[in-house]
């Protein structure tokens, strides 16, 4: 049973790792020419900030729909357009910010 178990979790780790991956060759491609992760000046905010801030649920929303959400975000103006991505990319994408940061600030809440 224990051998079961752990290859499940082995198997879940596997995929998730995956991804992640996937999610941060989609980051280089699309969003890192506004976006940095490792604390540089660019044009959108950090991805660490964005990991340690917001939720899964709340990255996702904006990515999908920036012109829907900017104010719910505290923006005054967008300037984040809407990627031409599957709901399977925008979901490792998500996955990528969201393993940038293992605290997040909204935990303390």
């Amino acid at each position: 049973m224990k051998t079961i178990i752990v290859t499940i979790i082995i198997l879940l780790g596997i995929n998730l790792f995956a991804n992640i991956e996937n999610g941060k060759k989609l980051h280089l491609a699309n969003c890192a020419i506004c976006h940095t992760t490792n604390g540089g000046l660019a044009f959108g905010k950090d991805f660490n900030m964005v990991s340690y801030s917001r939720k899964k649920e709340d990255i996702k929303a904006y990515i999908k729909d920036p012109y829907e959400n900017f104010k719910r975000f505290g923006y005054s103006a967008n300037a984040m357009p809407t990627l031409p991505l599957e709901d399977k990319e925008i979901e490792d994408i998500v996955d990528y910010i969201d393993s940038l940061q293992p605290f997040k600030e909204w935990m303390k809440k």
